[in-house]
């Protein structure tokens, strides 16, 4: 093991996508927040279950077991009050989660409590959430519902979509507004000049920390690019995560293949994406981040 870089990973997580609020939820949209209030007081002592991003979670502070000393911090960054919030740290307790920091914000935007914490990545379920956090230049995602991976390979395992992800969308917007022969051509051009980082490049720069404290055979983490790209698009990526001096383990380049079944393969633990047609491919099979930014969502 090499020396340690003290950086730590901070992951900012909202209750809802930690743990299964859905019947709760329904509570507060049907009867009212003082329902919902009430709902959440008479059960603080009844565990709640694991939501989709939950196991996520557990191998992230798990990681912190194989290093000599802590550098995964998960935060809870949530819009219940302190008094409905008792029963989320009451079942963070019970599953065994090293959480100790919280702020909880009765129902207003906690996303302004992410650089206080120092937070590498937000994870919500509320896209108007997740949309400021992105918009001040954080890496977050929408957490959507659909099926975890069930693969246990003792690695965490994180995917990541290129284009308006890792990297800018300069490269897209040249596709979405002049096709795929402009972007081709364009690739081709620049193929040796790095590409603009985009909001999800400190994050994988933050992985690539973590990664490196561990010798490349027996590293806890795993990552890959999964990408709708294919040559001769792929010299520029190849070279830009080069020149940042960034490690992904593996490189998908599928020329518009659904990205589904590779993540299944690649037993992806999460995989983050901008295109919401990618996502819905992705979470039939693996817990799936929406990252709202670039060309493909604006209006």
């Amino acid at each position: 093991m090499k020396p340690l870089d003290t950086k730590r990973l901070t992951i900012g997580i909202s209750s809802m996508a930690l743990f299964d609020l859905v019947e709760s939820n329904k509570v507060f949209e049907t009867e009212g927040k003082e329902a919902y209030c009430a709902y959440q007081i008479a059960r603080e002592d009844e565990p709640l279950n694991p939501g989709v991003a939950y196991p996520l979670v557990k191998k992230l502070l798990g990681l912190n077991d194989r290093l000599p000393e802590s550098l995964v911090e998960v935060v809870l960054l949530s819009r219940n009050s302190a008094d409905t919030g008792l029963r989320v740290f009451n079942s963070i307790s019970e599953h065994d989660l090293d959480i100790k920091r919280a702020a909880f914000t009765s129902g207003e935007t906690p996303f302004g409590y992410i650089s206080a914490f120092e937070v590498d990545l937000f994870l919500s379920t509320s896209p108007d959430d997740v949309r400021k956090a992105l918009e001040a230049g954080h890496a977050a995602a929408t957490i959507l519902s659909g099926k975890g991976s069930t693969t246990d390979n003792g690695q965490l395992r994180i995917a990541f979509d290129g284009d308006a992800v890792i990297f800018s969308d300069e490269s897209e917007r040249i596709y979405k507004e002049k096709g795929l022969d402009a972007f081709t051509e364009n690739e081709q051009l620049s193929a040796k000049e790095p590409m603009t980082g985009g909001p999800f490049k400190s994050f994988l720069a933050a992985l690539h920390n973590l990664q490196s404290q561990f010798a490349e055979d027996i590293s806890p983490v795993r990552t890959a690019l999964v990408t709708a790209r294919s040559a001769p698009a792929h010299e520029r990526v190849v070279r830009t995560l080069r020149s940042w001096g960034i490690r992904i383990d593996e490189a998908l380049f599928l020329g518009g293949l659904p990205k589904g079944q590779f993540l299944k393969s690649f037993g992806a633990d999460i995989f983050f994406d901008d295109q919401a047609a990618h996502c819905e491919s992705a979470q039939l099979h693996v817990a799936t981040g929406h990252v709202p930014h670039g060309i493909a969502n604006e209006s």
